[in-house]
């Protein structure tokens, strides 16, 4: 991908100016503005129909190579600048990968660093060694280390925290050196030309206290235990304000400190007890920083170029086109309506998805047992694995194993693209399957406006009121629990929604107040996941709330969309079996034009409208008793396996052919009291087979029925 790019804001509305970060080997780079209105066609990996809006855009900028900021860490001033001082400086670390061969700082006073490489713990002055603990540290055990320098000496300090395996190791050595600098840097010994530290330590570093004595014998062992009474000349306040980047300080008049790059807070220090699993109720017990050196929440590119949108610029889906000689990429703009506009639809982009999924190194997984077809991984994807610079995914691990919390939109998106072939579907997956979506708006011929999920949660029912009805895209699989009661409130206010999508509605995500292009997702014991939270890590720390699936925290999708995640695989897929409830019910006029009994058995995506991850209703999971379940999806392979959070026991014998009864998609419409409605699909393939042939199908004709119908001036089925 030798284009990469990103918008400073994604979301836009007409008057605002967008602004495109660019990053390129090539010389010079031609911009224009499209509008995309169409999905990809099958075996197009490259763009669907779109339409010119050059008049907007079009002009060439030169091109250069960025570089990207990658890891974090954290920045303490001090109270005054450290030179020729006696200083000790004791801290808590918690390393993941100690064994590894490149050095890792735990902090740094200028040419001053304590470090870690191949299981030792040193302490160096710029390339020289002044002082080792050989073999001693192992991953993830918290350790105490206390490091004292002053009059050319200095000493280390090593006890293990737990107190029953390791011994308690000191090491002093006359050294020369002395710490001179005006701030405590924590897991990097310098900031690089990029901004990235270098260096970078992997792991958590707990409470930096810093004294101007050295200390008593009687002071380092209180000092290890926890214990120390003594006032600290420098110290900060890391158990409070878990969402804060900014570290107040411990001592008067001092400047606070700075988290850069995705430090994680709200996670486990060294003192905490299991007795309880949120920084809420034991703050004390959550002073740990976390950091990786591969985080990244913004990639820190200067802006190339920005263009005003046009104030009579129609609401939708857009994308820059950057081409360079045989190159050519597009970077899409979600242009929202100004604010008292109205339309028929509001089609709610899941950008959430789109950045929980965003450069995701999944192909790195073995899915075969799924997935029938050859996995065939993008050659863009590809460069993922060998890159840390994009960043990673919420569905991934970091570099050393842990969990990838946070994701971000201001860095290249490289499976956010339009036509981006998914190797796990064998065609297509999020952004391309909604673009299938808004192929058929178009072909409706309906007027919709467009808004992220982040426009969802600022503006809340200011949006939704301009709107008769909300169309979802393909997988809004993470909400926000904003979101959810707005969408709650529109509804119950005789709002309708029209769910074209699977595996919706699932997992907590936040969004961080003052950086909204950053989503928190932490992911509880339960829920189908590709990792686990640690213990006593699931409380989110951008708002205080527990993370894990919405069906554990009593809010199961089934009960605002009537259908819940039900299964997941990726063989062929299926239609829908018309019930009695689509003949024989008010339901039956939306089947108006349509001739077959099985619906949907075709589609770009799996070859069938259901597939990837589907949803059933299930009155047991609140789906409403009332409802009309008008069909059902005629059968799913053993590829299809039963979600994690129907089973309590590990059996066999879960897949779709011998648990149909579970593994299945259905097709479900029921008011709500106030006048909204809702209709459910229950699967992410849908939007493939409604653009199938053309948008000439019966699956297209019921959809469009049921639009016609939520965002008519009359009855839904015909009520008086």
């Amino acid at each position: 991908m030798d284009i990469q790019a990103y918008f400073e804001e994604w979301s836009c509305q007409p008057g605002d100016v967008a602004r495109l970060a660019i990053s390129t080997p090539h010389k010079t780079i031609r911009a224009s503005l499209v509008r995309l209105v169409s999905g990809p066609a099958q075996g197009d990996h490259v763009e669907g129909q779109v339409i010119d809006f050059s008049s907007v855009l079009d002009r060439t900028v030169p091109g250069r190579l960025q570089t990207t900021m990658v890891g974090s860490y954290a920045e303490f001033p001090l109270p005054a600048p450290i030179a020729d001082r006696t200083i000790s400086l004791h801290c808590w670390a918690w390393p993941t990968v100690p064994e590894r061969k490149t050095l890792q700082a735990i902090w740094s006073l200028g040419d001053i660093a304590l470090v870690i490489v191949s299981g030792e713990l040193a302490l160096r002055a710029k390339d020289k060694t002044l002082a080792t603990i050989p073999g001693a540290i192992v991953a993830k055990h918290w350790y105490s280390i206390l490091v004292t320098l002053g009059n050319g000496e200095a000493s280390i300090d090593l006890k293990r925290l737990d107190g029953k395996t390791g011994a308690h190791r000191t090491i002093a050595v006359a050294t020369g050196a002395t710490a001179t600098s005006d701030t405590l840097l924590l897991a990097t010994s310098g900031i690089g030309p990029s901004g990235s530290p270098q260096q970078p330590f992997n792991g958590k570093i707990d409470s930096p206290t810093l004294h101007l004595t050295k200390p008593s014998a009687e002071q380092v062992a209180a000092q290890h235990a926890g214990k120390n009474t003594q006032s600290a000349w420098a110290a900060w306040k890391l158990g409070k304000d878990f969402a804060a980047e900014a570290i107040e300080p411990d001592f008067a008049g001092g400047v606070p400190g700075r988290l850069v790059n995705g430090v994680e807070r709200g996670v486990t220090g060294r003192n905490w007890d299991g007795r309880s699993d949120s920084f809420i109720e034991v703050p004390h017990q959550y002073c740990a920083l976390q950091f990786h050196d591969d985080d990244m929440v913004d990639a820190g590119w200067e802006y190339d170029f920005e263009f005003t949108l046009p104030d009579t610029l129609p609401s939708g889906i857009y994308a820059v086109r950057l081409e360079a000689s045989q190159s050519r990429n597009h970077f899409p703009l979600f242009v929202r309506a100004k604010p008292g506009s109205t339309a028929p639809v509001l089609f709610l982009v899941p950008t959430n998805t789109y950045l929980a999924y965003a450069n995701d190194h999944l192909a790195s997984l073995d899915f075969s047992s799924v997935m029938p077809h050859d996995k065939i991984v993008p050659e863009d994807e590809q460069y993922l694995f060998s890159h840390p610079e994009p960043g990673r995914s919420c569905y991934d691990t970091h570099a050393d194993g842990t969990p990838v919390r946070y994701s971000s939109r201001r860095r290249p998106l490289f499976n956010v693209r339009p036509g981006f072939p998914n190797w796990l579907t064998g065609s297509y997956r999020h952004f391309s399957v909604d673009m299938y979506i808004i192929e058929w708006l178009e072909h409706v011929g309906i007027e919709y406006h467009v808004a992220t999920d982040e426009d969802f949660e600022r503006d809340g029912r200011a949006l939704t009121n301009r709107y008769a009805t909300i169309v979802t895209g393909s997988h809004p699989e993470y909400w926000t629990r904003k979101g959810l009661d707005i969408l709650d409130g529109y509804l119950n206010e005789g709002g309708r929604i029209m769910y074209l999508g699977g595996n919706g509605f699932y997992w907590v995500t936040s969004q961080f107040e003052g950086k909204p292009w950053v989503i928190e997702v932490r992911r509880d014991n339960s829920g189908t996941r590709c990792w686990d939270a640690p213990y006593g890590e699931r409380t989110h720390v951008a708002t205080s709330e527990a993370g894990g699936i919405w069906r554990s925290r009593g809010r199961a999708p089934n009960k605002m969309l009537g259908v819940g995640f039900a299964s997941e695989g990726w063989s062929k897929g299926c239609g829908y079996r018309r019930l009695d409830a689509s003949y024989n019910s008010p339901a039956a006029s939306l089947f108006t034009g349509v001739t077959e009994t099985i619906v949907g058995d075709y589609g770009y995506v799996l070859g069938g409208a259901v597939g990837d991850e589907v949803d059933r209703f299930d009155i047991a999971l609140g789906s409403p008793e009332h409802a009309y379940v008008l069909g059902t999806s005629t059968g799913l392979g053993n590829e299809y396996q039963l979600v994690i959070e129907d089973l309590t026991l590990s059996l066999p014998d879960q897949g779709g052919a011998q648990r149909p009864d579970m593994v299945r998609s259905d097709l479900v419409l029921f008011p709500i009291d106030g006048g909204g409605w809702v209709f459910s699909v229950g699967s992410i393939t849908y939007g493939g087979a409604l653009a199938w042939n053309g948008c000439d199908n019966g699956l297209s004709r019921l959809t469009a029925n049921v639009l016609a119908a939520f965002t008519g001036k009359g009855p839904v089925l015909g009520e008086t």
